[in-house]
């Protein structure tokens, strides 16, 4: 199997071009992130490059404090799509495959139809570049308040966008927190799924313990036939070298 490290967590001390190439030094396949965009895009680009390393990923910003998002907030309609059109333009200079379009902290209808459009409108601008639009639920525990919480949610609003390049991004961790059964669940929803995540439950750490058995879950994965790289999005308890031996373990 591969795997792609996310940087918003691992190496996180690191300027993100030196975090690309740690990450490739450790062995992973890939790289994700989640606001790469105070950082130069032609060193991120240069990085990739030199490490041979894809950039599966990057997240829309997160807004003010307290909004966690902005695509699903009816206020804040000019915004969220200034953020998308960032998030494009970053994504397009760095050849990053994905951009998590996130909803933010809202509810109700009103809600529900600004994120549709936002998404609609980031289906649209995304797609001339060829890049795909994931969208991903969020645990109640971690983000109490956020719009988007549960895969029926993601799978209803996907359908309702009707676009070729929306996609469900899975994350273990969150699916598990609000929904558990992840064999069937991952089985159920692989045709939308644009992009896996994990780390372990209940502490978000690396996937070594807990109450998720990823020799399984992986197992599960593969046998599925999902080739790209699966992202490990965990929060290394200290440096991240010495969190990698399950990666050691999975080679």
């Amino acid at each position: 199997m591969q795997f792609s490290a996310n940087l918003g967590f691992l190496w996180a001390e690191l300027a993100l071009p030196d975090a690309i190439r740690a990450a490739r030094a450790a062995g992973f396949d890939a790289v994700e992130c989640h606001w790469p965009y105070e950082c130069d895009p032609r060193s991120v680009r240069a990085a990739l490059d030199d490490t041979g390393l894809e950039m599966l990923g990057l997240n829309t910003l997160r807004g003010d404090v307290g909004e966690n998002g902005l695509s699903a907030l009816p206020h804040r309609r000019d915004a969220a799509r200034a953020a998308i059109a960032q998030a494009v333009d970053y994504a397009t200079q760095i050849r990053a495959a994905n951009i998590h379009v996130m909803a933010g902290f809202a509810s109700g209808d009103a809600a529900h139809h600004t994120f549709v459009d936002n998404l609609i409108f980031a289906c649209d601008l995304a797609a001339d570049a060829e890049i795909s639009i994931l969208i991903e639920p969020l645990n109640r525990y971690d983000a109490p308040g956020y719009f988007l919480q549960t895969t029926e949610q993601a799978i209803a609003i996907i359908a309702e966008v009707a676009a070729p390049n929306i996609k469900l991004m899975f994350d273990c961790y969150h699916v598990q927190l609000m929904e558990g059964d992840l064999s069937n669940k991952l089985a159920q929803l692989y045709d939308h799924i644009g992009h896996i995540q994990f780390a372990s439950v209940p502490d978000r750490a690396a996937p070594d313990h807990g109450e998720v058995n990823f020799d399984h879950i992986f197992g599960v994965i593969n046998r599925l036939g999902y080739a790209r790289p699966l992202g490990a999005e965990y929060k290394p308890q200290g440096p991240t070298e010495p969190t990698l031996d399950w990666l050691r373990k999975a080679r």
